[in-house]
């Protein structure tokens, strides 16, 4: 399904206020003793925000890297235009970092999805402390339901309730003050890896997951659908996918966690990477790992004298007329009602909890929250989650941060009439839904994949994790975190003297990537084909 394997309302994305006072990592957790790096805040050009992401500081003014542009560079600015990002990325000179590795050294992690955090805590198994930067404000996800109920004021933003939380598209929006809850990205994961089973094995042990043993089916329009055959066990959030992640990171003693940021600008300074928010400093750090895609990661990378990893994570082949990265985007609907769909049965078996669906522009994919995380619990909401087609989602494409409110109602309207063409219902008869919210994964999934665990740049000491490396899956998106965790800590045991033995991945070829509009589930024997076609990477 995405990255993991991916990946909501009549109400459109605004402008929030900050919530009160839910700032804090995680409240069960003793941040360490010492501090993540040995050394002192850089004093210059630090703002007066508390935006420390605890990096290294300034070494002595020798040259430890090679940096493209120099003292008199001219500053870009954070809103460049993708076009003009792209085409100076072409043209960077490559950094590369002469000084010897750090004995303890320090790695920034830029994204908090399943990739970044899984590199986090593999990065901890092997001694190493990271920084996880992410974009998204902190919500305890183990506060309970009713608390989260407690805490709406009327005129509180949706927003601002714990609807986003580390994890990227392992994302679950709760609304209050009933509350709804959606798993509004990743519906769920598969097992076909001993070395993800392993991980999955310790979030079962601990109660974040469990089986999801509900009926999923295939779907065709008109109200037709048959059984999915599947050969491995299908697993879920126990209270949704976000407070999964939430959870793992928690038990963390290396990884410190910095949020909300949106970090603008990476710099090679006296042999480290130094961190900025707009002219915010979050410190310095020995490597650096791009754990997000998309425009913002071609934007972070496209002066950062990065030329090697900024061309495999180029995104737009019909912009520059190469085979790279592409992303599909796809509009998630979620809509809660007060009775039950009027879902068609299978002969013996009972009504369907999730279902693929096959001739409808409009709808790939619809699943019951309700029935999914709660099946032993009645007289609730039924919340569920549909997608779009990727076909449809790039047909009807708008500035996922301002979605206009015409083309919020016109989506939802057409989503839920095919909602009803799928079920075989006539126009207009299905209930309407008392809640709604629709939003737009602009970058949802990858559409083609370098068939690599991971990619590293040892003379510039970055790298990059994400599951469009390996597929659409969160299996995919955790081997890849793993992989280069472990290809980073190699790297510094041999004290980076030897960098070419330790590249990895800079010049591979993309190919197409099998499987259904909302991602990859290994072991689910239906997947829509794609026919492969590859063609190298510039």
């Amino acid at each position: 399904m995405y990255s993991a394997g991916f990946l909501s309302s009549s109400l459109v994305f605004q402008p929030i206020r900050p919530f009160k006072p839910f700032l804090l990592r995680c409240p069960t957790l003793a941040r360490p003793s010492i501090p993540l790096c040995s050394a002192e805040p850089e004093p210059p050009r630090r703002s007066s925000g508390s935006g420390s992401g605890r990096g290294r500081a300034n070494p002595p003014m020798d040259s430890g890297a090679e940096a493209p542009g120099g003292r008199g560079a001219r500053r870009h600015s954070h809103r460049t235009s993708r076009r003009s990002s792209i085409k100076k990325s072409l043209a960077q000179e490559q950094v590369v970092f002469t000084t010897p590795v750090a004995e303890d050294p320090v790695v920034a992690i830029i994204g908090g999805g399943v990739s970044g955090l899984v590199c986090a805590l593999t990065l901890e198994e092997r001694g190493i402390r990271s920084t996880v930067f992410d974009t998204v404000c902190y919500y305890p996800s183990s506060m309970p339901l009713v608390l989260l109920s407690s805490h709406w004021e009327e005129g509180d933003s949706l927003l601002a309730l714990g609807v986003h939380g580390l994890g990227g598209r392992m994302a679950t929006r709760i609304i209050s003050p009933k509350p709804l809850v959606f798993d509004h990205a990743a519906q769920f994961f598969t097992v076909s890896d001993s070395r993800f089973r392993k991980l999955v094995d310790g979030w079962l042990e601990k109660g974040l997951i469990q089986e999801w043993k509900g009926l999923l089916v295939e779907l065709e329009a008109g109200g037709h659908c048959v059984p999915v055959p599947y050969t491995t066990k299908r697993y879920v959030g126990t209270n949704g996918m976000r407070p999964l992640m939430d959870s793992i990171i928690c038990q963390s003693k290396l990884v410190n966690i910095v949020r909300p940021c949106w970090v603008s600008k990476l710099e090679p300074f006296n042999g480290t990477w130094r961190l900025t928010e707009r002219d915010e400093y979050h410190g310095q750090f020995d490597a650096i790992v791009i754990a997000h895609n998309g425009k913002c990661a071609n934007r972070l990378l496209s002066s950062s004298g990065l030329p090697l990893l900024t061309k495999q994570m180029k995104v737009s082949a019909e912009l520059l007329r190469t085979c790279t990265l592409e992303l599909s985007s796809i509009w998630a609907l979620l809509a809660a009602f007060d009775d039950p769909l009027p879902i068609p049965t299978i002969g013996a078996f009972r009504s369907f909890d999730g279902a693929f669906v096959k001739g409808v522009n409009s709808l790939s994919w619809m699943g019951n929250n309700t029935s999914k995380l709660f099946p032993l619990e009645s007289g609730k909401p039924h919340c569920w989650t549909f997608f779009s087609t990727a076909a449809y989602g790039k047909q009807n494409k708008v500035p996922q941060e301002n979605i206009p409110n015409a083309t919020a109602e016109r989506v939802t309207n057409e989503m839920l009439e095919g909602v009803e063409s799928a079920l075989g219902l006539s126009k207009g008869s299905l209930e309407k839904p008392f809640y709604t919210r629709v939003q737009l994964w602009g970058a949802a999934l990858p559409t083609n994949t370098p068939a690599v665990a991971c990619i590293f740049d040892p003379r510039g000491r970055a790298g990059i994790c994400g599951d469009w490396l390996l597929g659409s899956s969160v299996e995919a998106a955790a081997l890849s975190g793993m992989a280069l965790a472990h290809h980073m800590a190699d790297y510094f045991k041999s004290g980076g003297t030897r960098s070419d033995e330790f590249a990895i991945g800079l010049n591979s070829t993309f190919q197409a990537i099998a499987g259904h509009d909302i991602g990859q589930f290994p072991g689910l024997e239906y997947e829509k084909q794609v026919e492969p076609q590859a063609c190298t990477a510039l």
